[in-house]
């Protein structure tokens, strides 16, 4: 098995403004709502027209009403012209403000509906993952792809892609009509260009910089904080408050440091456009008003077009001054979207085959044949496994740490395939069956057992509805669970909090049982482990309730405590990931091998505890 890729450097991704590679993935997302994307952008498209259409108006009603070179309209008239003009100027105004409108509402619709696609598609993905994969990623950046990453290609949806079209085709509607209407004012205009992309592919190069400093350091900030949180208890044990907030206090300075270099860039761009902007008006009052004054009467310069050029040059540099917040906006996006397509190219390894075999009546047969087993490719943690377990047998796997008695349990669940050899249950390979229907007949109690927030009833029935509400009562009866279940002010409606907070190891374990005996399954995974942290009353409940569980049923047992397993049908010893010894508790004892030795280790332990 290969080692599962690791993105534990994933925030390092800079991002291009622009990815085509990545541009035609999104668009994949946005095909099925192309109808509103291409409404939206037909109404960009009406926006620009709507705004360029003001100063035209202004300069119609400047040479034709207030200044016109020559008239024979009354005074009347031309107040009526004027009056007119300005009600064609509002009116433009008002268009623009509802297609404008329109435009954000299609955006946003369209952003919601791509997010929904990629959040669904991303968690739906997430869960047919094997557990090697998050083995080596850190559950906060999955989350962070989830949440923070699809919000951001929300902004770019919303506030990016169309508008930068939109600001493109300005810009070029606002270079051809300036053109048209006097050819060398615009070339006049045009002198600030080149400068304004030095100074726009400056900001760039900066910016890009800039914004990989601060995701990273803005990553190791999180990383930190949630660390701490983690480990409140041990930091206060330890008095670890001032040396911690320390180290906390140099990652916080080092992002601030970053920011404010950020905020520079910004300040500095946006004065720098505006004094370019300002040297273009200044061009053209000198130029235009020159010409203007001295041309004789009737030249093609009148004063309606030198309005009108101001007007314009002042939309042309609105674009430019906005692209600071556009550029961040679609480098963020890339990179974003970069981190995401890695998650959802990430391969599903365990796989459910093309045709599975059926897995039918389930009797509870197990069996190794053989299995090599490695988390890491060389580094095996199985050698050469064989055993068989007969439907309704109790069996033990006992063995020093790492031995490999976890991962009989992950094998058995097909949470992972093994390397060499076969895992059959009723005499069929796990690989050929259907997970889901697989795992619908194997049960788990674990030594450190999931409480979701909810209802004390929701997680026993983990939200199956086949299971009633007598079948949960019955459970929790079963497991000795109902005893503080129905001390609780609202018994099995009682809301949990996440991970089950304010619930005693004893009774998150008690759940767990009422959750196995619920669904009831034909093979039962047990760690005993839990048992070791609670008190002696709760362990008497625990250890009946545990023989009731494994009662009719094949039932696997992850043995650490050698004291709970007297009285399985076996007891299989692992050392360094091979079995050394199998059989019963007197017989394994008589044998004098390795059993014995844990054994006598763990009662001298527990002597020397009680003395």
């Amino acid at each position: 098995m290969a080692q599962a890729q690791s993105f534990f450097h994933e925030d390092e991704i800079l991002g291009k403004a622009y990815d085509a590679r990545l541009v035609r993935r999104l668009w994949r997302y946005v095909r099925p709502y192309r109808l509103l994307f291409l409404g939206s952008l037909g109404l960009a498209l009406a926006t620009v027209g709507a705004d360029l259409i003001g100063p035209f108006i202004t300069q119609l009603a400047i040479d034709r009403y207030i200044a016109p070179v020559h008239t024979t309209l009354s005074q009347v008239a031309r107040a009526n012209g004027i009056f007119g003009m300005a009600l064609l100027y509002l009116l433009a105004l008002c268009l623009g403000f509802s297609l404008r409108y329109l435009q954000n509402f299609m955006l946003n619709v369209l952003g919601q509906r791509v997010m929904y696609d990629l959040r669904s598609q991303m968690f739906e993905h997430l869960q047919a993952l094997s557990l090697a994969f998050f083995d080596h990623n850190p559950v906060g950046r999955l989350m962070t792809r989830i949440t923070n990453d699809v919000d951001a290609l929300n902004d770019f949806f919303t506030s990016g892609a169309v508008s930068l079209l939109g600001d493109t085709f300005t810009l070029a509607g606002i270079v051809i009509i300036l053109l048209v209407d006097d050819w060398r004012l615009a070339l006049v205009v045009f002198v600030v260009i080149p400068p304004l992309l030095g100074v726009t592919a400056f900001f760039q190069r900066a910016m890009r910089e800039n914004f990989r400093a601060i995701r990273v350091r803005l990553a190791r900030i999180n990383a930190n904080i949630a660390e701490n949180i983690a480990g409140t208890q041990v930091v206060q044990l330890f008095n670890r408050e001032r040396r911690n907030f320390g180290a906390f206090d140099v990652l916080n300075r080092d992002y601030r440091a970053q920011s404010l270099r950020s905020l520079f860039y910004f300040a500095l761009f946006s004065p720098i456009v505006s004094l370019l902007a300002a040297a273009a008006t200044a061009l053209v009052v000198w130029y235009g008003g020159s010409r203007y004054l001295t041309v004789p009467i009737g030249s093609l310069l009148s004063l309606g077009v030198l309005v009108a050029f101001l007007q314009y040059l002042d939309r042309f540099f609105l674009p430019v001054r906005d692209l600071a917040d556009k550029y961040t906006i679609l480098q963020a996006a890339m990179a974003s979207s970069e981190r995401i397509f890695r998650v959802l190219d990430e391969p599903i390894v365990v796989a459910d085959q093309p045709e599975p075999e059926p897995l039918g009546t389930v009797r509870g047969e197990v069996e190794f044949r053989d299995v090599w087993f490695a988390y890491n490719p060389g580094e095996w943690v199985l050698k050469g496994i064989s055993f068989h377990i007969r439907p309704g047998e109790s069996v033990a796997f006992v063995g020093a740490t790492g031995a490999g008695k976890t991962s009989l349990i992950s094998l058995i669940s097909r949470f992972y395939d093994v390397q060499r050899g076969e895992v059959l249950v009723d005499g069929k390979n796990v690989k050929r069956l259907v997970q889901a229907e697989l795992r619908a007949h194997v049960g788990a109690v674990l030594q450190d057992p999931f409480i979701f927030s909810g209802t004390i009833a929701s997680n026993i029935r983990l939200h199956e509805q086949r299971i009633t509400d007598g079948q949960i009562r019955r459970a929790a009866r079963f497991v000795n669970a109902e005893h503080f279940i129905e001390q609780l002010p609202t018994t099995y409606d009682e809301e949990v909090r996440e991970r089950g907070a304010g619930l005693s190891v004893g009774q998150k374990q008690l759940l767990a049982f009422a959750r196995a005996i619920a669904f009831n399954p034909e093979i039962l995974l047990i760690l005993d482990e839990a048992t070791s942290s609670v008190d002696t009353e709760t362990e008497a409940l625990i250890q009946d309730a545990l023989e009731k569980l494994m009662r009719g049923r094949t039932s696997i047992i992850i043995a650490h405590r050698l004291s709970t397993i007297r009285n399985v049908d076996r007891i299989i010893v692992l050392h360094k990931g091979r079995i050394v010894e199998d059989g019963t508790h007197e017989a394994l004892l008589a044998r004098n091998g390795y059993y014995k030795r844990l054994y006598e280790l763990q009662y001298a332990e527990s002597l020397s505890k009680g003395a």
